[in-house]
């Protein structure tokens, strides 16, 4: 945990999985902290007492992805057995086991109306699940590879979906494709190349970012769809170029600052963003 202002370790969580930890989420309804992780597990953290207070258990292999509900206490997350699992956040009781994807799910949010979840898959497909029903409300097959990232516009009540070299974005409730926006080929310079999206981040300004396993931010209009600035990742020195790669992107809360997680073990700051 870091002190936005300063930079400076307010306090670190060990050992708090055997495995290593693919995704973390915040309640906005109570002083919690989920993490999953490759061991199979998600946890809940109380950030008062900074003690796991829940394990979730279920899950036939590592847990790739989580999501809280805006409105309910529930907490869905999505692995390598390439299920969909929706719990109660209170009594840690499986509410749903959402089957449908053919591969392991990397990537899922959650929203306060339906489709309540999104899920990517390494299968190609998003699903939008009915949680009422407990089933697929749709599937997209827009993509050639695995879907990698999600993003949920703040406002507008669409989503963008990231795969290799390729961003999608769909209107909501029934996922009506809405445009493809095409990473670029490498640059002699470097500045940005194709890759796997592997993370994705939007604010209320529109502004769309786009990080790779290439090593580079890609920001856009999300409007438009216009790229409009090409960022490559600074590394760390004594790191190795296998390092080069992003692995989550967040906007604080008022969208004008970006934060980073590296594949060489660092977390960057962009500021004025947009």
């Amino acid at each position: 945990m870091w002190d936005l202002a300063t930079g400076a370790l307010k306090f670190a969580l060990a050992k708090q999985h055997a495995h290593a930890v693919r995704g973390l989420g915040f309640s906005a309804r109570h002083a919690y902290l989920f993490s999953c992780s490759e061991d199979k597990e998600a946890k809940c953290l109380d950030l008062e007492t900074k003690q796991v207070v829940r394990q979730y258990h279920g899950h036939e292999s590592g847990v790739y992805a989580l999501a809280l509900h805006p409105k309910l206490d529930l907490l869905v997350t999505g692995g390598r057995d390439r299920t969909v699992r929706v719990w109660d956040i209170r009594t840690r009781t499986e509410v749903f086991q959402l089957r449908g994807h053919k591969d392991a799910v990397t990537a899922l949010v959650a929203q306060g109306v339906d489709p309540q979840v999104v899920s990517g898959s390494e299968d190609a497909t998003v699903r939008l699940w009915d949680l009422t029903a407990g089933r697929t409300a749709a599937t997209l097959t827009y993509h050639k590879r695995g879907v990698r990232s999600l993003a949920l516009h703040p406002d507008e009540f669409s989503f963008c979906a990231g795969s290799t070299a390729s961003l999608k974005k769909f209107a909501l409730p029934e996922g009506r494709f809405m445009m493809d926006m095409p990473m670029p080929a490498a640059s002699a310079t470097g500045a940005a190349g194709s890759g796997v999206v592997s993370a994705l981040a939007v604010n209320r300004d529109g502004v769309l970012v786009a990080g790779t396993d290439a090593g580079s931010l890609r920001f856009w209009d999300w409007r438009s769809g216009a790229a409009f600035h090409d960022e490559p990742l600074r590394m760390q020195p004594g790191s190795l170029e296998s390092e080069n790669y992003v692995t989550a992107l967040a906007f604080d809360v008022t969208g004008s600052r970006l934060f980073t997680c590296n594949g060489d073990k660092s977390i960057q700051t962009f500021c004025e963003v947009g």
